[in-house]
């Protein structure tokens, strides 16, 4: 994509609105902006004024036109001049009344007049190719846009703000220096250089690469905050799995009845749980089954658990604990399973549970009692990679995961290699160095090639 013409794009989202947004940006926004935008005197002061008179942070009221001047809408024109832009180009923001036919008009009128149609994520990259923000800031953008809590929406803004962004720049200086320092002593004879050079070396790299693994521990709540937490509802039939659903979205979303077998498909739906977004599936029930559509329903139900982060197994506790329970529970992991014993209520004397890896919770669904200690056994597996009780952070994604795996990989053999003092093995480290800081840069834009941008930019909206 060019980054030196005009684009244009709906920047709002679509559907019925009191506001819409226009957003043109590029060299030739002035021209287009005074072509096809009329200023009117009621909130402008005076009939006629162009927009590209105006001084940037500033307004003009008046209508949007096409090429015969007929009206097409009234509303706004915000002034943004560079570098004081959200791109960090000259920029106009033409806001008229929300609404698909109104706001696609606007913008096929500021085609015509020279802009191009944006790309998925153009106005973010240009700000990233100006200066405006990193790549890392830049992402926070999109997450900030999909956050489903407020404790990835805070954890986004932080992001945004540059936190994270200063742990990666911090990280990249420190090997940076170290490399430096490394490749000083390639100049040297080895009987040259004092004794302690490699291990002083050796000793900073250690602290530094303690700094990347701090980083990398932010991965796990970064992915759940993001993606959310599949939490996958699971048991025989006539367990209560949606009730369950039902009762922990609020809602009668799945349908319930006596009959076994009613579920016969994956049901899911957004939950926030404790600030994070849970994505909670209801499944088929567990059995033998004759019928063709429930035995697909049953083996995407053993799918979705296999990928689950969070298994909820309910037992019927009416009856006594079958084997078909015990054979399912064999195959789940303790520390990802929250078991519950439903129909409480009705529950058979003497009735046993006797699965020591497990902590049921007790609940009698049909009048909601054990709720709330459901919700708090779902809460107390994800604090297994996530503190749900710490202020939100920004945290990282899947991308700087995978360069900082890279990098940990290039400093690991960079640190064998110093164990030796030989002149090959100190050059090898060089090298092995330089390969983490080509990933490490790649983190947030430091170092940077087309294909990454795309890769970064194509996941955004085509207004932003």
């Amino acid at each position: 994509m060019s980054t030196t013409d005009t684009i244009a794009a709906i920047a709002t989202p679509p559907g019925e609105g009191g506001v819409g947004i226009v957003r043109i940006s590029g060299s030739n926004v002035w021209k287009i902006a005074d072509e096809i935008f009329q200023t009117l005197p009621a909130l402008s002061g005076v009939e006629g004024v162009k927009p590209s008179t105006k001084e940037g942070g500033t307004f003009v009221f008046g209508k949007i036109v096409d090429s015969a001047g007929k009206e097409i809408d009234e509303g706004l024109c915000l002034i943004f001049r560079a570098p004081k832009s959200y791109t960090g180009e000259n920029t106009v923001e033409i806001q008229g009344h929300g609404g698909s036919v109104v706001l696609k008009k606007i913008l096929r009128r500021a085609l015509e007049a020279g802009a191009r149609m944006a790309e998925p994520g153009e106005f973010t990259k240009r700000a990233f190719l100006n200066g405006k923000m990193d790549l890392v800031q830049a992402e926070a953008v999109a997450d900030l846009i999909h956050a489903r809590s407020d404790r990835a929406a805070q954890a986004a803004l932080e992001q945004l703000e540059g936190s994270l962004s200063g742990q990666f720049n911090t990280l990249y200086d420190q090997f940076v220096d170290i490399a430096a320092d490394l490749e000083t002593t390639l100049d040297f004879a080895e009987d040259e250089l004092p004794d302690e050079v490699f291990p002083m070396l050796g000793k900073k790299l250690d602290e530094s690469f303690q700094c990347l693994e701090n980083l990398l521990s932010t991965w796990d709540e970064g992915r759940l905050l993001r993606e959310g937490a599949r939490v996958v509802i699971m048991g025989r039939p006539n367990a209560g799995k949606s009730t369950l659903f039902n009762a922990l979205l609020g809602s009668d979303r799945a349908i319930v009845t006596e009959f076994a077998g009613t579920t016969r498909d994956v049901i899911e739906e957004g939950l926030v749980l404790e600030g994070i977004p849970l994505r909670i599936l209801d499944t088929a029930g567990l059995r033998e089954a004759e019928c063709e559509i429930e035995r697909e329903g049953i083996r995407r139900a053993r799918e979705h658990s296999a990928a689950a982060d969070i298994a909820v197994y309910l037992i019927d506790s009416s009856a006594p604990v079958s084997a078909e329970d015990v054979e399912h529970l064999a195959k789940l992991k303790p520390e990802k399973t929250v078991v519950v014993l439903n129909k409480s209520d009705v529950q058979i004397s003497g009735f046993e549970f006797q699965v020591s890896s497990f902590n049921p919770v007790e609940t009698s669904l049909i009048d909601r009692t054990g709720l709330d200690e459901i919700k708090r056994a779902i809460a107390a597996k994800l604090e297994a990679g996530v503190d749900l009780y710490t202020p939100p952070h920004a945290v990282i994604s899947e991308r700087h995961r995978n360069l900082l795996e890279q990098a940990r990989m290039e400093l690991e053999q960079a640190r064998e290699q110093l164990t030796g003092l030989e002149d090959e093995g100190v050059a090898l480290a060089a090298e092995h160095l330089r390969s983490a800081l080509e990933s490490l840069g790649q983190v947030t834009g430091r170092v940077y090639h087309d294909e990454l941008l795309d890769n970064v930019f194509s996941r955004f909206c085509i207004g932003k």
